[in-house]
């Protein structure tokens, strides 16, 4: 499945292939606009100044390149190899692969489907790849929430395939925080009350949490979510519901962050 997109812009960070070497710069397909041809000048190339091109570029070589400039009506685009650090490429790189197991996920989809993946794309694929930004993140929500797309699936039956094809495919991301509870209750029945407080805890689902016990008063949480702010919106919220029964039983309860 081939995505026909026109041009990059100014300032953009692209994936190329490297075409050929000339002793004053490199010409490189552009992986992500089919059809699309850049050029590296020289002074492009590398900081400082390069002697031998070669030892920095060769044909068949991935290069991740900045966009300098592009002439449309000309067909020119011109790249900068030097102006991408190490961090840069790294994140650009694994953004790409992403892309392209994005759309063999989207194939296989079709395939179940028995329908040509552009006409997914046709069905509304297309417009809610580009309200999530790219083909990869629809996919990589669709593991990590399939509710996110409850309306959708009304209208549009391959939804159902397609969050399948997700779960069984995407890890979503994960981040961790972890957190101690220092939690008492004078009751009689403080045990049992403590014991209650930390199996009734509001979960919305959005985290996975598990609580541990350390030895009197102290109790080990750990919230794993797709990122950091909705795990401490799900620990605070784990932590007022605690709270709330320990101060209806004359108890406390005290958070502290590792």
């Amino acid at each position: 499945m081939h995505r026909v997109l026109e041009y990059p812009e100014d300032g953009e960070l692209v994936v190329c292939t490297v075409k050929s070497v000339k002793n004053y710069g490199a010409f490189a397909d552009l992986d992500e606009y089919e059809g699309k041809e850049g050029f590296i000048h020289v002074r492009d190339v590398a900081t400082g100044w390069v002697k031998y091109i070669r030892d920095y570029v060769r044909e068949g070589q991935k290069v991740v390149c900045k966009v300098l400039a592009v002439d449309s009506q000309k067909g020119h685009i011109d790249l900068s190899l030097k102006q991408v650090n190490e961090h840069q490429k790294r994140e650009k790189i694994q953004l790409w692969k992403n892309e392209k197991k994005a759309e063999k996920l989207i194939e296989i989809v079709a395939e179940k489907l028995k329908k040509p993946p552009e006409q997914l794309m046709e069905d509304g694929l297309s417009e809610i790849i580009e309200s999530y930004g790219g083909m990869f993140a629809v996919l990589e929500q669709a593991a990590l929430d399939p509710k996110a797309f409850k309306k959708e699936a009304g209208k549009r039956k391959w939804i159902a395939s397609l969050i399948e094809v997700a779960q069984e495919n995407i890890q979503p991301p994960k981040v961790e925080i972890i957190a101690t509870l220092e939690i008492t209750c004078p009751a009689a029945t403080g045990i049992s009350m403590i014991r209650d407080a930390l199996i009734n805890y509001s979960d919305s689902g959005r985290a996975n949490i598990s609580i541990r016990y350390m030895g009197a008063p102290k109790y080990r949480i750990e919230v794993s979510a797709a990122d950091y702010k909705i795990a401490e919106e799900e620990l605070k919220k784990t932590f007022d519901s605690i709270n709330n029964d320990m101060n209806q039983c004359g108890g406390t309860a005290k958070l502290i962050r590792d």
